[in-house]
């Protein structure tokens, strides 16, 4: 291992030798930038028009313009230019001179006015015009509506809450259990389908429905029709309540008592629920109960239920019981 050298302990002096860069060493002309000189043989290059920009300060076209020339060529419809510019107020406000040549709308627009002042001109008519024409008397076409619109003032029954039959509401107020409404509207849904898609009924004789019914082969045409044919045919038109005390010594006295139209469908609608919830189920599914009850309203109207014989014991026991009317209260 050869033995090191220490500058400063070393007797021997040391040089420090700078060598000359490559760049110094290189001649003057071969540093400066070559420079193009035009010869008396060659074209001059061709000088720029006074105040016309350069090449490289020539400013793109506007967005609107480009996209116009660009249409243009394709053969397509452009944007409108005209409507970007503008408006024709300011331009106007700008000039005083030719404020006078205006026509008048113009000038009372730009001018302000006094707040009791009136104009020369009228232009509500024009504005309103198209309201004052009529819906029926304009011949318009109902473009987008699959059905004709409604004619106006509404019917009571147009409204939101009131969409529905009055029946079928109720029915499906009653078929409503733990408060799931759409478990109980699926439901109705389903009955009424059932009873559309069913084959007619044939109707017992000893068993008639209302008068004014129309024929059993009609029935399917209208479900709701026939619900509620099916429910009126069975609807008590009494009911028996226990008065106590009115026989003397705490005995009570079974009084007839008449029924309104809801509380009678309400008392036909419990029989009907309680009847199919005793039918033997055929399967599973979530449509089982609904086929039972559009099922039972199906017999009812046949004459096959024994809603009728709850009915028909109701009604004679408020005949046997008519006589505790004139009974007075002791």
């Amino acid at each position: 291992m050869p033995p090191r050298l220490h500058i400063f302990r070393s007797r021997i002096p040391a040089r420090i030798v700078v060598q000359a860069s490559q760049q110094a060493r290189s001649p003057l002309s071969l540093r400066l930038a070559p420079q193009r000189c035009i010869t008396s043989n060659e074209k001059p290059l061709p000088k720029a028009d006074e105040g016309a920009p350069g090449p490289n300060q020539e400013q793109l076209p506007h967005v609107s313009e480009e996209a116009a020339s660009m249409s243009k060529i394709i053969g397509e419809g452009g944007p409108e230019i005209e409507e970007q510019g503008t408006p024709v107020d300011e331009v106007l406000k700008r000039d005083e001179t030719s404020q006078e040549k205006v026509p008048k709308v113009l000038q009372e627009q730009i001018q302000p006015s006094s707040p009791n002042s009136t104009r020369s001109f009228s232009t509500w008519a024009r504005s309103r015009q198209e309201a004052i024409i009529s819906f029926e008397d304009s011949g318009l076409q109902t473009t987008g509506h699959k059905f004709d619109l409604p004619a106006l003032p509404l019917a009571p029954n147009m409204h939101l809450k009131y969409r529905y039959a009055p029946i079928v509401k109720q029915v499906t107020n009653l078929l409503m259990r733990d408060g799931k409404l759409s478990v109980a509207q699926r439901n109705m849904a389903m009955i009424l389908n059932h009873l559309r898609t069913a084959s007619p009924p044939t109707v017992n004789p000893e068993r008639p429905l209302l008068p004014g019914s129309p024929p059993a082969s009609h029935l399917p045409l209208n479900p709701i029709l026939y619900l509620t044919l099916a429910i009126d045919s069975v609807a008590p038109l009494l009911r028996i309540r226990a008065q106590k005390g009115m026989a003397g010594g705490g005995v009570a006295l079974q009084m007839p008592v008449p029924l309104a139209l809801r509380q009678r469908r309400r008392q036909a609608v419990m029989w009907i629920l309680d009847t199919a919830s005793k039918k033997p189920s055929r399967g599973s599914g979530r449509g089982g109960f609904a086929q039972k009850v559009a099922e039972e309203i199906i017999a009812i109207v046949e004459g096959r239920s024994g809603v009728w014989d709850r009915r028909g014991g109701i009604h004679k026991l408020a005949v046997s019981a008519r006589a505790n009317l004139n009974v007075r209260r002791r």
